[in-house]
């Protein structure tokens, strides 16, 4: 194994924590090194995703690229010559790259940007997805913004003082917030951020709290979330690992407040008396708690509302009932709707009939 594959099998492994997919998993790219994918990634399948620099002089608790004493890393310019061999060889078609701050901020992101520029001007045109650093100075935030398909800069946590819990040395308004701001300005529509679940103790209200601030304040096209996992040799070593199954039901409340036109008040119904989650699907949780929607006269917005239909769902049933009334099942699964799921919310009939409620 070369230098060079030894180095990109190690950055691919420290970058797994920092997600750019829901659901997103690693697969072998080859014997040295792994690749991101997942059918959500906007077309591109088979994402490269890496730190450009494996090593970091910040604090942050929960990280294991803080442990790495040995600086590994790639020039940019090094760094653009295996990806396009990679990419023209058809083995990755985009690349999300981040990077751990081995010196200075600056430095660091410049290197960053230096990449995005050098591949472009070198033919790549796939999807591109770079990092901002905390503390990212304007002009290079700009300059990636210019070049990539998609920017972010993880918040990591909800609050101030949530951060400061597990990363000393990060200002969360100066380094984090002012700078999301920047990006939101420099892409709008295009930049997301993640928090990392559990790390730092935090409610689910506390998250839905952020969440409700983040789309109102700075309208990021989506917001990911990293169930911490306790990491040897980390300060946070004897934390408890956060389970799985409630990242799972906050990527359900997200879509919910995003696509859905759920509320953030009507979610905080959800929560039980300490602030979180249950672990079921917060739609079926809100569902149980209404009437029964009326397949033939419900609005879109209350469509939405029924377990087992989405927006493309809901469209389908608007268009199909101006044809005809829906009666049953087998209407909804003319329009591609699962009648399990959705049947038990649901009537069938109109202003003239009895509406009774589906049994299943």
């Amino acid at each position: 194994m070369s230098v060079a594959e030894q180095k990109l099998a190690y950055l691919t492994a420290a970058g797994r924590f920092d997600l750019c997919s829901p659901g997103e998993c690693l697969r072998l790219l080859s014997a040295a090194s792994y690749i991101t994918y997942s059918r959500r990634t906007g077309g591109c399948g088979r994402m490269l995703k890496m730190l450009l620099h494996g090593t970091c002089s910040y604090d942050c608790a929960y990280c294991s690229v803080r442990l790495q004493r040995e600086r590994v890393g790639f020039s940019p310019g090094e760094f653009a010559d295996t990806f396009l061999d990679l990419w023209r060889e058809g083995l990755v078609g985009g690349l999300f790259l981040s990077s751990g701050i081995a010196r200075d901020v600056d430095c660091v992101m410049h290197d960053i940007v230096e990449t995005g520029e050098i591949l472009r001007r070198r033919g790549y045109d796939g999807y591109l997805h770079l990092k901002v650093l905390p503390g990212a100075a304007r002009a290079d935030i700009h300059d990636a913004a210019r070049v990539a398909n998609r920017i972010s800069i993880n918040l990591e946590a909800t609050s101030p003082d949530r951060l400061g819990r597990i990363a000393g040395v990060k200002d969360y308004r100066q380094d984090i917030l002012k700078r999301q701001a920047w990006v939101a300005e420099e892409k709008p529509g295009g930049h997301t951020t993640q928090l990392v679940v559990g790390a730092a103790d935090e409610t689910d209200a506390e998250i839905l709290s952020c969440l409700a601030d983040q789309y109102r304040r700075v309208r990021p096209s989506r917001v990911y979330f990293s169930a911490f996992r306790a990491l040897p040799g980390t300060p946070l070593a004897s934390h408890p690992d956060t389970p799985t199954w409630r990242a799972m039901r906050w990527y359900q409340a997200d879509y919910l407040l995003r696509e859905y036109g759920v509320t953030a008040d009507e979610l905080r119904a959800v929560l039980d008396e300490e602030g979180f989650f249950p672990d079921r699907d917060p739609k079926v949780v809100l569902a149980d708690g209404r009437m029964a929607v009326n397949v033939n006269l419900a609005s879109h917005s209350d469509l939405l509302r029924v377990p087992g239909i989405g927006p493309k769902g809901a469209d389908r049933i608007l268009s199909l009932r101006r044809e005809r009334p829906f009666t049953g099942l087998a209407d909804l699964a003319r329009a591609g709707i699962r009648g399990k799921a959705a049947g038990r919310y649901l009537v069938f009939g109109g202003r003239e009939t009895v509406q009774t409620k589906l049994v299943l």
